[in-house]
């Protein structure tokens, strides 16, 4: 019955397209009978009575019309005896549920193409079965700040090598890469693009990514170059075999999954020529890893916190006031895309070539920078669309890597405040047993560049970071009478704190201050934030955890003398926190008359 509909419907629509077109044709009589009326009238009596005839036929059509589109919207039956046959749409099983792939991407995708998408996700951490079905030379949009597009660059600038560092990225991201810094940067100002492998397994990066490359010389003979590694030497490495082979007088240090924007160059090259010692980085867009659409960011500083965990952070107030979002902004620190005068890199020691694998190295080079006679910039004007992996290529866990790195960049760097780092990462303070490697070559540079002490970054540069004075002691805070059992944060969001089974995660981690207050579940490493304090409420049994500064305004109890292996008691109500066994044969922590409990917290700074 529906190919009956599909024919009712069909000739509605033919018949509509000739009373369309009659419509047309008796326009243009009307105009030529306008015109003969003028000249010759026997002409125009003729022309005059073919033009009623349309308009008697074009009235007919349009009942015709009317009467068929009531009958076409009439519920259709079948003949008696004849079953109606629907079309119903395939509904195909999803196979993947719980893949963050397909949480929000993928609804019209065969089994077979799921299991594709999957699989590539799975080694890449990106969407690369969409990749490979995308252009190369894809348009993204413009999300440069409004007065960009107005600005006008020297036609001298310096000339900039474009080093793209990869491990095992999807051929198709690399290729995209490439299309876009060929398509958006200009000829006389791009001296060449190299592309860094750090020794990846992925065949299609090896005989097809060189027959790009020959493809990409047809047009652009020797422009494309390629070094790879024998062994997996880590980012820095990776960063550094790029920069030792460039020749162009900037280098533009980025991932290879990035898409360059219209116009990326020419401000950093600029800014340059006017100061060889700024090191700069572009402002990233978001490339979703699911869908790879575009999310636009606007301009950030790039900071860290204590563990040199990169962040992003508000520019100082004084770039602000100045009501021009184009204009480059002082940073504290750069994020992993680095552009620089190629030989000033050099002077200033380039990459810490003792780093491993992954993290920390750009905080070095954004405090060293800083200190040895650079500066850090952020350039709005000039846009990086970077794809934001849902992992890492590099180990399951980075914060071992991290962890060291940081601890490297301490030692050498941060002075008398390199314990915050042991702080942050919750080691002890001496013999942490973290192999850092020797630092010996990186302390001579930084006598030899008469550096200044991180005492002067921290009140110039950076006077967001708190320094983490008065702590007497950090770590887990565990009971005498229950030693598996240590003080939690308990449940978030929650006011509540608990004794639960040692961890000595994040969530266990407590800070006791000079002044009395004991955070637990963690220290800030801004003076901007807060910290949560445990506090004696004044009624009931039970302690509480809330923002300082909101204790206080609660006008809770929120300073406790504590000395190691001693009870944990509050300065006002005298009462102790202690472990007690709840309703339910539970063990819990209780505000109540000091019984004699005591506590030990895994690290002492000072004699306590």
């Amino acid at each position: 019955m529906r190919s009956g509909w599909v024919k009712g419907s069909l000739l509605v629509f033919a018949v509509t397209a000739a009373v369309f077109y009659l419509s047309s044709i008796r326009r243009e009589v009307k105009t030529n009978v306008e015109k003969l009326q003028r000249a010759h009238s026997n002409d125009s009596i003729r022309s005059q009575g073919i033009l009623e005839r349309m308009d008697k036929m074009e009235a007919h059509i349009s009942k015709l019309v009317n009467v068929m589109n009531k009958l076409d919207k009439r519920e259709p039956t079948a003949p008696q005896g004849m079953a109606e046959v629907k079309e119903e749409k395939k509904v195909v099983r999803k196979l993947y549920p719980n893949s963050a792939l397909f949480s929000r991407w993928g609804d019209e995708l065969s089994e077979e193409e799921q299991k594709e998408a999957e699989r590539l996700f799975q080694r890449y951490g990106y969407n690369a079965f969409l990749s490979d079905r995308l252009p190369l030379n894809r348009e993204i949009p413009d999300t440069r700040p409004r007065r960009c597009a107005e600005k006008k660059y020297p036609e001298d600038l310096p000339t900039v090598s474009v080093v793209l560092i990869y491990l095992d990225e999807a051929l198709s991201v690399i290729k995209r890469a490439v299309h876009s810094i060929i398509d958006k940067t200009p000829a006389r100002l791009l001296k060449e693009i190299i592309l860094v492998d750090d020794h990846s397994t992925n065949e299609d990066l090896k005989e097809n990514l060189d027959e790009y490359i020959s493809y990409v010389h047809e047009e652009h003979p020797g422009l494309v170059r390629k070094v790879r590694h024998s062994e997996q030497l880590g980012l820095t490495q990776a960063r550094l075999s790029g920069w030792k082979v460039a020749k162009g007088d900037v280098v533009a240090i980025l991932d290879a999954h990035i898409e360059v924007h219209v116009q990326w160059a020419e401000p950093l090259l600029a800014r340059i020529k006017e100061d060889r010692t700024v090191i700069l980085t572009p402002v990233f867009d978001n490339v979703r890893y699911y869908d790879l659409t575009l999310i636009p960011y606007v301009a950030a500083a790039d900071a860290f916190d204590w563990a040199l965990w990169c962040m992003y952070e508000s520019f100082r107030p004084e770039w602000y006031e100045l009501k021009d979002d184009s204009r480059p902004a002082k940073s504290p620190s750069i994020m992993g895309i680095v552009v620089a005068d190629r030989k000033f890199f050099g002077e200033i020691g380039s990459l810490d070539g003792g780093m491993k694998i992954y993290g920390g190295e750009n905080v070095e080079l954004g405090i060293r920078v800083w200190l040895c006679g650079g500066s850090i910039e952020v350039i709005p004007c000039s846009k990086i669309a970077h794809i934001e992996r849902a992992r890492k290529p590099y180990l399951p866990d980075l914060s071992v890597t991290m962890k060291r790195n940081a601890l490297r960049v301490a030692e050498v760097w941060l002075d008398e405040y390199k314990y915050n780092v042991n702080i942050a990462w919750n080691l002890p303070l001496e013999n942490h047993g973290i192999d850092i490697g020797d630092v010996s070559e990186r302390k001579k540079l930084r006598e030899r560049l008469n550096c200044k002490p991180f005492k002067w970054y921290l009140d110039n540069i950076y006077p967001q970071l708190d320094p983490l004075q008065n702590l007497l002691g950090y770590g887990a805070l565990i009971n005498d009478l229950k030693p598996e059992l240590c003080i939690d944060q308990g449940p978030i969001p929650g006011n509540r704190p608990i004794a639960y089974i040692c961890h000595y995660q994040s969530s266990q981690h407590c800070y006791y201050r000079t002044d009395g207050q004991l955070y637990i579940g963690g220290i800030k490493s801004h003076k901007y934030n807060s910290n949560r304090c445990l506090v004696d409420p004044g009624t009931g049994d039970d302690p509480g955890l809330y923002k300082c500064k909101a204790a206080q305004q609660k006008k809770f109890h929120t300073l406790w003398d504590f000395t190691q292996n001693g009870p944990i008691q509050n300065r006002e109500t005298k009462r102790c926190l202690e472990i007690a066994t709840g309703q339910s044969g539970e063990d819990i922590l209780v505000l109540q008359q000091c019984s004699g409990q005591k506590w030990k917290i895994q690290n002492l700074i000072k004699g306590n």
